[in-house]
């Protein structure tokens, strides 16, 4: 029996502004088992974000649950949550957020030294990961000198640094190229069949699901349909 790392039930979300209260998720439910590579498909607006940033411990929700690794995110502190992500949530934006005066390597290593690893034991790490996803030749390179395909490579592997439970991506292919997004791709998909690496992908390109296990698509705050692939 698959193993489910998330379980989504009537999940609602809404913001205040001045012009009053915008519901933004309007009762989301799904779960995802480990070791599967989903794709959240929706336009700009869906509520794809706000989704992702609730599963990732960094937004409060208003009413429904939230169980990721058999954590209830809706009952824990901030230092929880700060700690549950550090250990079990690994993230990868559009932008890679690379420190700029690090190197590929000690970008790479920064969410063991968080944990408290020893460095050693990171460094070797780090080394694996960035092999794994063809940049051992660029260790020593800072971010001004990789192209934008090869910083992303980096971001993935300090996403999937302390062996997470599930790997949050939010368009991360949205600012590259085509070629440079199906390669960022493939090394997704690499991560997923060499280390059983679990993906949840935000994309409105419906064209970039090669080698996904399923779609799932919400509109307005509903997730409204749900395809298995393959």
């Amino acid at each position: 029996m698959s193993e489910v790392i998330v379980d989504v039930r009537d999940l609602k979300k809404s913001y205040t502004d001045d012009q009053g209260a915008f519901e933004v998720l309007k009762g989301i439910t799904f779960t995802i088992n480990r070791g599967e590579m989903i794709a959240l498909l929706g336009v700009s607006g869906a509520g794809k974000t706000t989704l992702l940033q609730i599963l990732g411990g960094l937004d409060k929700f208003d009413s429904g649950t939230v169980v990721v690794c058999q954590k209830m995110l809706g009952s824990m502190s901030a230092i929880e949550l700060a700690e549950f992500r550090n250990r079990h949530i690994g993230f990868v934006f559009q932008f890679h957020h690379l420190l700029p005066d690090f190197t590929a390597l000690e970008n790479t290593i920064i969410p063991g030294l968080i944990m408290g690893k020893p460095r050693n034991e990171c460094l070797k790490r780090a080394k694996d990961l960035l092999g794994l996803f063809g940049l051992s030749s660029r260790l020593s390179h800072f971010p001004t000198e990789l192209s934008g395909g090869e910083r992303q490579r980096v971001a993935l592997a300090r996403a999937l640094f302390n062996d997470p439970a599930l790997v949050i991506a939010d368009e991360p292919t949205g600012n590259l190229d085509k070629g440079n997004g199906e390669k960022l791709l493939e090394f997704f998909n690499k991560a997923n069949r060499e280390l059983n690496q679990t993906f949840l992908i935000a994309t409105h390109n419906s064209q970039l699901t090669a080698g996904l296990h399923r779609i799932l698509t919400i509109d307005d705050g509903r997730m409204v349909a749900e395809k298995a692939l393959g």
